[in-house]
């Protein structure tokens, strides 16, 4: 096993002792663990041999079932097997509205990520009736969510995931596209705006369009101008996404027993309120036989064989999972929905020797998505003649669906017969994990990001240790081939593809997906607004149920960083900033950035200010100052004191102020500080101040400072909101530069390097392994 595949392996799915001994001592006793588990939901006499089955159909990574599946099942731990949920429609009261915060809780403590639509909420300034007050609005909600999850978080927990959606006509829609702009807020949340068919009709007439919520209307306005909002802010901030929701419930197989208004974080799952989704998928990659030649092909019949197995383990999945909430288990129950789906499909092309997003890939794509489904549909046919359709299963309503229908007339007829016993079987999880634990395959449906890069991996000893991981298919052609074989040009990755090919790829795969996608359409940096915005055009005509984009820029760094094409079988490394100056040089700039080799020296009087603080829970106020130094005519912070009255937080506050004062003088880009001191969240709790909720006396810190920075002129404030040097491109001032874009990799939450890649909707550090959604 590859280092990197051993490390996720024993980090995410291996089982450890209460004492952190090994249980499982390999692989192979995890996918017995896990398929002992999933047999139990048979009868007694026949678990020996199912076990069997679902531990072959594991062995060699061909099925690869969801990451709470791997690192649950077996354990005897009170979590869930499901990764995600949507949530309990919100009531628009105070209990119901904390009810549903304490559901939301539970669920994210046994580690199932979470979706919620906040469209029920009335918006901001609306009047409470009874108590004399206007409504803060949904948005004030979701803080407090955001703050929930952060407990849960630091409580030793999974990171919690969650989604927040929000339908195009509610009164505060617009303060909901903008809302992550703002450093620091909702960072638990992935965003999205629930897109009606009559909005985009609107859109494409440039129609008026009625905000309203109570069948009141609280404004009108153009429908084409609240859409090129809601594709400025993803052009900058890659969120909100776009969920075509009416679509949705369309060609929901449970059209006559549900509406959905959410989807779990990463979309490939539209769920109704309670409901769970329980994913797994197929590894095409590993099915790829004579690789590489004219003959290369995936053999459909043993697709088919190992679809058959899959739909059956994770049919059992749902009788043996715990769930946090008995509405969810009953949900579960009553539909017993599933989403088996595919990985590696990138790289299965590229054995096959086709480029992806050409003709000849989608041709392909189709080919293999369609087996895929009929033996999916027919395998819980079989399931349902021995034990029986799911509870809700209505034969006419069912087979009246706009999806079902489309199924091939054998399919139907077997349905007709004998019911089926999951409402819905497909779906295209994220699989960043996962498919780095099977060898490195292509994520999903989604293109090779880089042919190779470097990881660090953790060693038992607690060094790190540098390790090249190359992209399966890469390995598996210089094994054939030899490390020197120049690559074809079928070898593709997401830098070389254009927009069309992502959306091409993606709507081939949803014909034959009966829930949706989680994927990421990759745009280049310098594509323009308005081609941008062709591409959820695009989307939405070719029949998708949602889009998200991600465009490299100066506010999130890209997903990779590349300087023009390098060789593919060289690692990508990660862009380190400078630690020295060039010679004979203190001071000097760096794609726009001043940056100092030695911390300046402090001159006798430096200009400042004093600010009060009063935190609700300190009965003395904080005075903060903050000194100022003036470079080339422009103020930039120096130093800041913290003083006040009230000892218990002396400590930290000269540590504090010592560190702050530390980066100041070392120049740079030193607003990351407001961000990341935004971002504290107090596990005890935060607190109101000025109709806003601030998670932590830092965070309202961070918050004196960010304002000194704007009233200074060292950051830009726009429409009241603040603007750092690292968002100057997306206010209209991109930094002018020669030669190829090189831009920074985010920061990993988790170690601090600079790897943070984005694919399906969902952010992976390539250097440690967090990811935010699994």
């Amino acid at each position: 096993m590859h280092p990197i595949a051993e490390q996720i392996w024993d980090m995410k799915y291996r089982l450890h002792g209460a004492d952190g001994t090994p249980v499982d001592m390999t692989v192979a006793d995890t996918w017995s663990r896990v398929a002992t588990a999933l047999a139990q939901a048979e009868a007694p006499e026949t678990r020996e041999a199912w076990g069997a089955r679902f531990r072959e159909a594991m062995e060699g990574y061909r099925f690869l079932p969801a990451g709470r599946i791997l690192a649950g099942a077996g354990t005897g731990r009170d979590v869930t097997l499901f990764n995600c949920f949507v949530m309990g429609e919100v009531p628009d009261t105070m209990e119901g509205i904390f009810q549903n915060l304490k559901e939301a809780a539970l669920t994210m403590q046994q580690g199932g990520g979470i979706g919620y639509d906040f469209s029920t909420l009335r918006p901001k300034g609306a009047p409470v009736k009874g108590v004399g007050a206007d409504a803060s609005g949904p948005l004030s909600f979701m803080d407090v969510w955001d703050a929930m999850c952060r407990t849960i978080m630091s409580a030793g927990s999974r990171r919690g995931a969650m989604m927040a959606t929000m339908r195009c006509d509610h009164p505060d829609i617009e303060a909901f596209i903008e809302a992550k702009q703002e450093p620091g807020r909702l960072t638990m949340f992935n965003l999205s705006v629930l897109a009606t068919d009559p909005f985009m009709e609107a859109v494409k007439q440039d129609g008026d369009w009625d905000l309203t919520f109570g069948g009141q209307v609280y404004r009108t306005l153009k429908a084409r101008a609240l859409w090129d909002r809601i594709m400025a802010a993803t052009y900058a901030y890659a969120e909100p996404g776009v969920i075509f929701i009416d679509r949705i419930n369309q060609r929901n197989n449970l059209y006559y027993a549900e509406t959905i208004h959410a989807t779990n974080p990463c979309g490939e799952q539209p769920l109704p309120p309670y409901g769970a989704c329980l994913l797994g998928s197929i590894n095409l990659a590993a099915l790829v036989r004579e690789p590489f030649s004219d003959g290369a092909h995936i053999d459909e019949e043993e697709l088919a064989g190992l679809v058959r197995i899959a739909v059956r383990a994770m049919d059992n999945t749902i009788d043996v999972s715990r769930f946090p909430l008995p509405e969810q288990r009953h949900e579960a129950q009553a539909k017993r929905r599933i989403g088996l789906g595919v990985t590696g499909l990138a790289d299965a092309l590229i054995m096959c020797r086709t480029r992806y997003g050409s003709d000849a890939s989608i041709a392909l794509i189709r080919k293999w998505m369609k087996a895929l489904s009929r033996a999916a549909y027919l395998a819980s046919v079989e399931i349902a003649k021995e034990k029986g359709p799911f509870p809700l299963f209505v034969a006419d309503a069912y087979l009246a669906g706009e999806t079902v229908s489309a199924l091939d007339r054998d399919i139907r007829d077997a349905i007709a017969e004998h019911g089926i016993r999951n409402a819905l079987v497909t779906s295209i999880a994220p699989t960043g994990t996962i498919s780095l634990f099977a060898g490195n395959v292509s994520s999903g449906i989604e293109p090779v990001f880089a042919y190779a890069y470097t990881r660090k991996v953790l060693m038992p000893d607690g060094t790190r240790r540098e390790e090249k991981v190359r992209d399966f298919a890469v390995d598996r052609y210089r094994e054939i081939f030899g490390a020197e074989a120049a690559l074809p040009d079928y070898f593709v990755n997401a830098q070389e593809l254009s927009p069309a090919e992502h959306v091409a790829v993606q709507a081939a795969v949803q014909d034959h997906i009966d829930s949706s996608i989680s994927k990421t359409i990759n745009v280049p940096a310098e594509i323009s607004f308005e081609d941008f915005k062709s591409v959820y055009m695009d989307a939405y005509e070719k029949g998708l149920k949602g889009c998200t984009t991600y465009r490299p820029s100066e506010v999130r760094g890209s997903v990779l960083s590349l300087d023009a094409a390098p060789a593919p079988e060289e690692a990508v490394e990660q862009p380190a900033l400078p630690l020295t100056a060039p010679a004979g040089h203190d001071i000097y700039e760096k794609d726009g950035v001043v940056y100092m080799s030695k911390p300046l020296e402090r001159e006798t009087v430096l200009p400042g200010f004093t600010y009060k603080l009063q935190w609700p829970e300190s009965d003395h106020a904080m005075y903060i100052t903050i000194n100022d130094i003036v470079q080339d005519g422009r103020r930039r912070p120096f130093e800041i004191f913290i003083n006040s009255k009230n000892m218990e937080h002396y400590a930290w506050t000269v540590a504090l102020t010592r560190m702050i004062s530390a980066v100041f003088r070392r120049g740079g880009d030193v607003t990351f500080v407001v961000e990341e001191l935004k971002a504290v969240f107090d596990p005890r709790g935060g607190t109101w101040m000025k109709g806003r909720y601030v998670p932590s006396l830092l965070a309202a810190i961070g918050e004196v400072i960010e304002q000194h920075m704007i009233d200074t002129g060292f950051i830009a404030a726009k429409d009241g909101k603040p603007v750092t040097e690292a968002l100057r491109a997306v206010a209209g001032d991109p930094p002018p530069h020669d030669g190829p874009a090189v831009t920074a990799l985010k920061g990993c939450p988790r170690c601090g390097e600079r790897g943070m890649v984005r694919q399906e909707g969902c952010e992976t550090c390539t250097s440690c392994g967090y990811s935010k959604c699994s």
